[in-house]
């Protein structure tokens, strides 16, 4: 375990390093910074003041390396727009954004795994078609698009939940819905895929000729095993939440790292993206280590070279 944890370790720090990168080199060709930040008719002496001001007068290669030295002791720099440390706040947002990141997983997790169940139960029965209708349909449609017709309906229609913002368990139930939708439908589709394969090898058939019921050989000796592949997709999903965020937290005003991202990219904050993106980005390398934790906890025939 300990030599695993090592490569793991010393692969995220390369994984890392990249990532900067390629975001760094990424956001220098979206334009010049100094041009949304000072007015059109901005003079020259002006313009060099800025970029000497921003450092940004100085030759890319010094930047970067400037750059790579800063965020290993935890500096990311100042907003351009809100004139804060970008990591203050990513810090201030982020407990905003995982609140909505852990409602989302746990409603995924909750209805699509005993969903998946239940279909895998009744494959072939109606119960099975109309939950992998609603599989589909969950992987199908949009998030912005899902969100703006939840909105519509149970927000304008119904007046039964706000349109947005942050405070109260109404505010959260429609970006948790629209979050989740995606990685709900996959989890049930997944499970029921899973389950299917189990229920076909040699020691479920020999737990069936022992006279077990079908709930039995699937809680006691099927589910286990059929979760290995369902960890796989969960743990690969979770960054596919991150980016989802940025769109949900949008749409329902949601005032997390997301929305503040959208906003970042919009006004060439090139210290606030950078801060989002390496952050969210060891985050995610951090819960796919977790998950190949995981699988020695759930089958013991696993183990770490």
């Amino acid at each position: 375990m300990t030599t695993f944890l090592l490569r793991r370790a010393f692969n995220t720090v390369l994984v890392l390093i990249g990532v900067a990168t390629v975001t760094f080199f990424l956001l220098r060709m979206t334009g010049d910074p100094v041009a949304a930040l000072l007015p059109l008719d901005a003079t020259p002496d002006a313009i060099a003041r800025m970029r000497a001001q921003l450092g940004m007068d100085r030759p890319l290669g010094i930047q970067y390396l400037n750059y790579l030295g800063s965020i290993v002791q935890g500096d990311f720099g100042i907003s351009l727009r809100y004139r804060e440390s970008a990591l203050e706040l990513f810090k201030q947002r982020f407990p905003a954004s995982l609140e909505l990141l852990v409602a989302s997983l746990v409603l995924s997790l909750v209805v699509g795994i005993p969903s998946g169940i239940i279909a895998a139960m009744r494959r072939g029965k109606a119960i099975d078609s109309f939950v992998m209708g609603f599989a589909l349909l969950g992987q199908a449609v949009p998030a912005f698009y899902l969100g703006l017709m939840l909105m519509l309906l149970f927000s304008v229609q119904l007046g039964w939940l706000p349109t947005g913002g942050r405070g109260s368990l109404e505010q959260l139930i429609l970006p948790t819905v629209v979050l989740g939708a995606y990685l709900m439908a996959l989890t049930a589709r997944m499970t029921r895929s899973s389950i299917l394969e189990t229920l076909g090898r040699d020691y479920i058939r020999t737990a069936r000729a022992k006279g077990l019921s079908q709930r039995a050989v699937v809680y006691k000796h099927a589910l286990k095993p059929a979760l290995i592949p369902i960890i796989t997709v969960v743990g690969l999903q979770v960054g596919m939440l991150f980016s989802g965020a940025v769109v949900t937290e949008t749409v329902f005003s949601w005032p997390g790292i997301g929305r503040l991202a959208m906003e970042a990219i919009s006004s060439r904050d090139f210290p606030v993206v950078q801060c989002v993106v390496v952050i969210s980005s060891a985050l995610f390398v951090l819960v796919n280590v977790l998950t190949d934790i995981l699988y020695g906890i759930v089958d013991v025939r696993v183990r770490y070279a």
